[in-house]
């Protein structure tokens, strides 16, 4: 790429809820509120929209399956679709009985879970659609989620927040749907325990969760311009190691801070930093470890919605849609774009304790 950064060329036309490359290669998903999944190849300067999937209602989130030519999505419409990268065919997994928030699919499990606004996750087994969907109840209604090779973080309202082992969470799965009394039931509801039960260290609305690709904890956004870092080991050492601080705040000409909510967060496959995305238009990339930040980088036109990193780290997705923090409605025409950013060799890196 002869640029540092460029933008996608045919952008969605109304705000982008998620952004996620594939695992091995760049190609690059896109979900907007327009009803459309976008599929872009950004291995060129400006990338290539390959192809548009029209859904019925507007799209909160989107994923890849076992292969490049396997998507998941979730929406307004209540269902699980599962979305064929090649022929454009739909397949409805499940539906639940409000919005599905969001998707994620567990490539060592092989299991595929959602997680609704109807208070559920619906566990799904996609190498397998003959098994019934297991529906887990949650206390309250779920916000983001993020998962490792072996655990499961849903962020709830109410400031609640559940770690799931994922090993025991597909176990529990295949063994109610293996047990049903009715072979005619698709959705199966079960109780299965948390493998630990938080309550989340901000104050205010969870905005935005994401797990260290090291298994290690997670971070986690809110909507008054805080990011809280924390660790999965329950014991006390551990959880003193804890913390949250301020960002996304910018002083206005009176000399007050104003305070933008975090929209997206993201890990670095590689060196475990992460990349905060905020209403002030900001990307900024964090040392979690050593508490420190990186760098940040130039303000962009609207409110930061979504961020990804590509599966080898080179690559760093920035979603921008109007956030309407201003407090004005509705937005100009262009005003929702997606941007590609090549990063360089050291520049997501950690810089180690100060």
């Amino acid at each position: 790429m002869a640029n540092a950064q460029y933008e996608l060329s045919d952008p969605p036309s109304d705000a982008i809820s998620a952004v996620k490359f594939a695992p091995g290669s760049l190609r690059l998903l896109v979900s907007s509120w327009d009803k459309n999944v976008y599929l872009y190849d950004t291995s060129q300067s400006g990338g290539q929209l390959l192809r548009k999937f029209e859904l019925r209602a507007p799209v909160l989130d989107v994923c890849f399956g076992d292969s490049e030519e396997d998507a998941y999505l979730t929406g307004l419409d209540y269902d699980v679709r599962h979305l064929n990268l090649s022929t454009g065919a739909q397949t409805v997994l499940s539906s639940h009985t409000a919005g599905v928030r969001s998707i994620v699919y567990s490539s060592q499990h092989r299991i595929l879970i959602s997680a609704s606004w109807d208070s559920t996750l619906h566990i799904h087994h996609p190498s397998s659609p003959s098994t019934p969907i297991t529906s887990v109840s949650l206390p309250s209604k779920p916000f983001s989620m993020s998962l490792t090779s072996t655990k499961l973080v849903v962020a709830m309202a109410s400031r609640a927040l559940h770690i799931y082992d994922l090993s025991s969470l597909a176990s529990a799965a295949s063994a109610v749907s293996s047990s049903t009394d009715d072979p005619s039931a698709t959705t199966i509801p079960v109780q299965i325990e948390p493998w630990q039960r938080r309550e989340s260290s901000l104050k205010f609305m969870t905005r935005a969760i994401a797990c260290m690709p090291n298994d290690a904890g997670y971070a986690s956004s809110s909507i008054e311009g805080r990011v809280a870092v924390e660790w999965f080991d329950p014991s006390p050492e551990s959880q003193a190691r804890k913390y949250a601080f301020k960002c996304h705040r910018l002083a206005n000409e009176q000399g007050i801070d104003v305070v933008y909510p975090v929209n997206a967060l993201a890990f670095h496959p590689e060196h475990g930093t992460f990349a905060s995305g905020g209403g002030d238009g900001f990307v900024a990339l964090w040392d979690g470890v050593a508490k420190r930040r990186i760098r940040q980088y130039q303000k962009y036109a609207s409110s930061v919605s979504a961020l990804a990193f590509s599966g080898d780290g080179k690559y760093m997705a920035v979603a921008i849609s109007p956030g309407f923090e201003d407090g004005r409605e509705g937005f100009a025409e262009g005003a929702v774009k997606v941007f590609v950013r090549e990063l360089g060799e050291n520049e997501a890196k950690g810089k180690g304790p100060k």
